[in-house]
């Protein structure tokens, strides 16, 4: 478990609130497969990774969708305290992805928060050149202030929130519990 930064904490969503609104993004996640046979689910690391594996479960046990290929990707640019680590966004590349071939694929690509759009653009453009038919986001929390011209085809929660608040997506195994605290820091 991580460090949290000081400052008043406000739980937004509590697990079962989130549970809730998992399986209406594994509703509208199936609605976009219908009919797809091929399909990735890509999580960037690190809580958009245990998200994706939430989501594939869902689609799994309510809809049957199996057979999903599930990886990841360790795309960073800020800290979770939105402190600019990085002035162009980073992927390490997994070499276990050098050879990824996702031709036919529709690929679903979810993060935790979209914010910038730094992240979510990144990962299209690496997807991209593995040739899949298509490419769809997914996060669980958009902020509403993207700067970049990415759009979220699924959007668990919309919180227009201060730029200088932050929202925590706790995520297990990260973090103890599954909740969307907002943070006004100290």
């Amino acid at each position: 478990m991580t460090d949290k930064p000081a400052g008043r904490r406000t739980c937004l969503y509590n697990t079962d609130q989130l549970d809730a609104i998992v399986d209406d993004m594994a509703r509208q996640a199936a609605g976009l497969l219908t009919g797809r046979t091929r399909i990735a689910i890509v999580g960037i690391l690190r809580r958009g990774a245990p998200l994706a594996d939430r989501l594939q479960t869902r689609l799994v046990e309510i809809y049957g969708l199996a057979g999903c290929v599930r990886l990841d990707l360790m795309i960073k640019r800020y800290a979770d305290d939105l402190t600019l680590l990085y002035p162009a966004t980073q992927l390490t590349e997994n070499p276990a992805h050098a050879s990824l071939d996702l031709a036919g694929h529709t690929v679903l690509v979810v993060d935790d928060v979209m914010y910038s759009g730094h992240s979510l653009l990144r990962a299209v453009e690496y997807l991209a050149c593995r040739q899949p038919e298509e490419i769809r986001t997914v996060v669980l929390v958009d902020r509403g202030a993207a700067k970049l011209p990415v759009r979220t085809d699924i959007v668990g929660v919309r919180l227009d929130v201060a730029p200088s608040d932050i929202i925590e997506c706790n995520v297990p195994p990260y973090e103890a519990s599954f909740r969307i605290d907002l943070l006004q820091p100290a």
